[in-house]
């Protein structure tokens, strides 16, 4: 059965007047890569904060681990929120040594083996003022993992870095998932690189959650089909499947059906599902990008 590292259950962080998370139910299971989405601004950073324990929720709860969040639960979380303070003229090497300090951590052969997991070994003596910003996301990664954490949560990694910085956080993100299991929240309102990493996805807007799914769902979702409206989905489908061959569906309900076959006209399986008795009252495409379904998603939660 699937571990639930972390949830939330009605959780609320308000400033003054200002609600910036409202009634959050979140749960993210152990092993999976979880995207956070939203526009700036739309309360991805207060969540973490509250769960990272760099602020306090004004109501709601939430547990880690099994248990309510508390200090010691939250040693088994990295994160990387508000960028640590590297000095610019020490060493990576150096500057994750300071913190090994702060953090209290005794064997120093964790640097080399967080840097080992974000590909940055060889860049270990160079100083942090030399780095591309890619190197100094991922020195930032490192030091989130010094510690072997069960959860490590990200904050907008990817912004400001070019195809290259992209692509190598993205590699990084699924060596330390699949190499030491690390379950990750990483927001972003990037969906499309979101979505080359992430299983599960939460989308957010003005501090309310406005659906939770996983990445079969979020295709299904998104992908190009021919969508029938009928009083029996099933019975449809029965049809179409003997009449021309097509297993490529899916009866979201008693009265949708979704075709993901493109090869048969609308027209033709219109015509063919009501001379069998089916009632048909519409048939359509659908089909949109990932930004369009975000936008259809935060015009549905206005």
């Amino acid at each position: 059965m699937h571990e639930a590292l972390l949830q939330t259950k009605k959780l609320t962080k308000k400033y003054g007047r200002y609600t910036a998370l409202e009634n959050a139910d979140v749960t993210v299971f152990k092993g999976d890569i979880y995207g956070l989405i939203g526009r700036n601004g739309a309360g991805k950073t207060t969540l973490m904060k509250i769960i990272t324990g760099l602020t306090g929720a004004t109501s709601g709860s939430f547990q880690l681990f099994g248990k309510k969040g508390s200090g010691s639960d939250r040693k088994r979380i990295g994160c990387l929120i508000e960028d640590p303070a590297f000095f610019r003229d020490l060493t990576v090497r150096q500057n994750l040594k300071y913190y090994c300090l702060q953090k209290g951590i005794t064997d120093l052969r964790q640097i080399d083996n967080a840097l080992a997991s974000v590909n940055m070994t060889e860049a270990a003596n160079k100083k942090f003022k030399t780095l591309s910003l890619g190197m100094k996301q991922r020195t930032g990664i490192a030091f989130a993992i010094m510690d072997d954490p069960d959860l490590l949560i990200l904050d907008e990694p990817i912004n400001g870095l070019d195809p290259i910085g992209i692509s190598e956080l993205r590699e990084t993100f699924h060596r330390l998932n699949t190499e030491k299991n690390v379950t990750m929240i990483i927001s972003s309102h990037i969906l499309s690189e979101l979505y080359s990493v992430a299983n599960r996805f939460l989308f957010i807007d003005k501090g309310r959650i406005l659906r939770e799914m996983t990445k079969e769902q979020l295709d299904s979702e998104c992908m190009r089909c021919t969508v029938i409206k009928t009083n029996d989905a099933r019975r449809a489908a029965a049809v179409i499947e003997e009449k021309f061959g097509i297993t490529d569906y899916k009866v979201i309900d008693s009265s949708v059906l979704r075709i993901y076959d493109e090869n048969i006209p609308s027209e033709k399986l219109s015509r063919t599902l009501i001379m069998n008795g089916a009632e048909i009252s519409s048939v359509y495409s659908s089909g949109i990008s990932l930004e369009d379904y975000f936008k259809s998603l935060v015009k549905e939660g206005n």
